[in-house]
């Protein structure tokens, strides 16, 4: 299966925080699976991380290493993701989460998420969030 993790999944699965279930820690660690994150999500932690809003227990340059080490390949945005963005109703405005859900959408993945707001905006689609 391929899957696209939102921000805080990542973060959650890199922390070793009690947040992610064992089960969404499992599916991540499947090779069998193809596990993405987005670019959006990276700059999104880069954004946070720069400005004292987000701590990790690493330097953000070592995410790469992090990301290659568990298999993780990195999603970049491209025009059709902001087509879909463009076309999104506005449930919610964080320019982040519009795009990665824009990208789950496109890209046709299975979205890893304990935000529920992205119900709304999966409800019709042929992908769903994983929680």
């Amino acid at each position: 299966m391929k899957y696209l993790i939102d921000t805080h999944i990542f973060i959650w699965f890199v922390e070793n925080l009690p947040n992610l279930s064992q089960s969404i820690k499992n599916l991540i660690e499947d090779e069998n699976n193809e596990i993405f994150i987005s670019i959006a999500s990276l700059w999104e932690i880069s954004i946070k991380t720069s400005i004292n809003k987000l701590q990790l227990n690493r330097k953000y340059e070592e995410i790469l290493d992090v990301l290659k080490d568990n298999s993780i390949e990195i999603l970049p945005i491209n025009f059709s993701h902001t087509v879909e963005n463009n076309k999104l109703p506005f449930h919610h405005r964080d320019p982040f989460d519009r795009i990665i859900v824009s990208q789950a959408i496109v890209e046709n993945l299975d979205f890893i998420s304990a935000d529920e707001i992205f119900d709304d905006y999966l409800k019709d689609k042929s992908i769903k969030r994983i929680w």
